[in-house]
Formats: structure tokens, C-alpha cells, sequence
């Protein structure tokens, strides 16, 4: 597919795929992969009510994005839109976590703009560097931020799976934003948490460097995560942008930016109701 942004054509590629797993009865992700919105949901509620809220929160950005352009308050709306309906819909009793990208344009230059909200990830290959993006909104990620567990640690940790913000339900459903320049050579992955818990980041980048086509990256790094256990949902997409202009003096006038720059919280929510995700 391509996507033009500003006055340079971007040709994506993208891969993407969904698994049950091998211990769920239901999937409860659901995951958006067209056009310049790449989104992964992961449902928690239990039942039908985690898959009603991922579905509701991808076909609130698929519809929007079908004719409007994003930028980083366009998305904070957006999202709070989808939080609106789960909650209408679930009446608070399902909810779901999201990550994504957006390629969008700014000053005529390309960026990925990352959005997150609970523990789903979104990361970049850059350089032969594996580096997630996204922060996970989780007890495990206070604590180790805190420096009361280690890395190893946060991996069997029996709160792993208690995210502290979500859409649909707690009162904390806010998003945090990454613009990311879309580099030459980049690489992409959003995921759900069903990979990570089951797919070293090591892994992860091994399958992500081996495999030139994104679709066989996903269906490789889905294959890994049932041969590890496959105890959750696993969905995952993967993106590469092709067709950028590698000739400073030819690119656009506004430069590109090497560090990932963060973009603040729109707006500051109470305190943060911590959610036991049933995944």
C-alpha cells in the first residue's frame, strides 16, 4: 500500500495476524492494519465483554481515519471517543488496552505518531536496535520504575498483568504520544501483551532482523509465542516504509529529528484506577 505524506510518498508494508492462543476460549484482541492507522486492542472483561471492547475501540479509529487526518489531539478525541462508547456499550464492566501508530505529517516531514494506553506495546527496530516505544501503564512497570524489582523480576511477577490505565473502565483512560521520524531501513511492531509474556525481546529481534517480509515476521513471531505456551491472545503487525528520500538537500526544509520526542498528556485525569486484566 502507499500513503503520501507532505510531498513525499511513503510505501508501506505491512504484516499482521491474531491468535487465540492455546488456553483461551475467545480472542479477545482485535487489530487495525490499513492505510496509516496500525493499532493492536487486547480485550479484558472476561466472556464476550474484553472482545466487544477491542472491536468497539478498532472500529471507532478504523471509521474515523477512513476520512479525516490525524495529529496528536485529533487522536486524544479519538480515543476518548472509543473509551465513550465501550463504556456505553459494557457499561464499564469490559475494557481494553491499545497501542499503535499513525503516520502523519508534520511540516512536510514523515513521523510515526505512537499513542498507549495500558500494557500492549508498540516498538522500532532502528539501526539494528530493538527499542520499545510505548510505556506500559502497569503496577509492574511502577515498580520497576521505583526500583523495587528488577527486569527479570517483572517477568514472573504476579501483578504482571494489572494495567493502571485502560479504555472502558478505572478512571484513568488517558494516552500517552511518541512522535517517531520515519526512518529508511525502519521497522515497526505493535503487539499484544500475549507475545511479550511469551517471546523474549532477544527473540523478538532475532525474528524481526531474519525476516525481510513483514507478514512472514508475524506469522513467525505468532508461531514462537504458541511454542512458548500460547496462554493468551497473541496479535501483532508489523510495518516497514519504504520510498523516503535519503538526500538531506532534496527532503523537506523542516529536519528530521533523531531522538523520539514525547508529547505530554493533554490533559491530567485523577488518580489511576488499577485494572486486573483477564487475559
Amino acid at each position: 500500500m502507499s500513503a503520501a505524506s507532505g510531498a513525499e510518498a511513503i510505501r508501506l508494508n505491512v504484516g499482521a495476524g491474531s491468535d487465540r492462543g492455546l488456553r483461551r476460549m475467545l480472542n479477545e484482541d482485535a487489530y487495525l492494519a490499513d492505510g496509516t492507522m496500525f493499532v493492536v486492542a487486547d480485550g479484558m472483561g472476561g466472556h464476550e465483554a474484553g472482545e466487544v471492547a477491542s472491536r468497539i475501540c478498532v472500529e471507532t479509529m478504523r471509521d474515523y481515519v477512513a476520512s479525516h487526518e490525524l495529529g496528536a489531539h485529533e487522536l486524544e478525541q479519538l480515543i476518548a471517543r472509543a473509551d465513550a462508547r465501550i463504556r456505553a456499550a459494557a457499561a464499564s464492566r469490559a475494557g481494553t488496552t491499545v497501542s499503535g501508530a499513525a503516520l502523519v505529517s508534520e511540516r512536510g516531514v514523515p513521523y510515526w505518531l505512537v499513542f498507549n494506553v495500558g500494557d500492549s506495546r508498540t516498538y522500532r527496530l532502528h539501526k539494528g536496535r530493538l527499542e520499545q516505544i510505548s510505556v506500559d501503564h502497569s503496577e509492574v512497570q511502577e515498580l520497576l520504575e521505583a526500583g523495587r524489582i528488577t527486569a527479570q523480576e517483572a517477568l514472573v511477577h504476579p501483578r504482571r498483568h494489572v494495567v493502571t490505565r485502560a479504555l472502558g473502565t478505572g478512571e484513568d483512560n488517558q494516552p500517552d504520544f511518541w512522535m517517531v521520524p520515519v526512518e529508511p531501513g525502519d521497522r515497526i511492531m505493535i503487539c499484544s501483551d500475549g507475545l511479550t509474556s511469551e517471546v523474549s525481546n532477544d527473540h523478538i529481534y532475532t525474528i524481526l532482523t531474519s525476516l525481510s517480509r513483514p507478514q512472514d515476521a508475524v506469522d513467525s513471531l505468532i508461531q514462537a509465542a504458541l511454542r512458548s505456551g500460547g496462554r493468551d491472545n497473541i496479535t501483532v503487525v508489523v510495518i516497514d516504509a519504504d520510498g523516503l528520500q535519503d538526500d538531506p538537500e532534496d527532503a523537506s526544509t523542516a529536519p528530521r529529528q533523531e531522538d523520539t520526542t514525547t508529547l505530554p498528556r493533554l490533559a491530567a485525569p485523577g488518580e489511576p484506577a488499577s485494572e486486573e486484566d483477564d487475559r
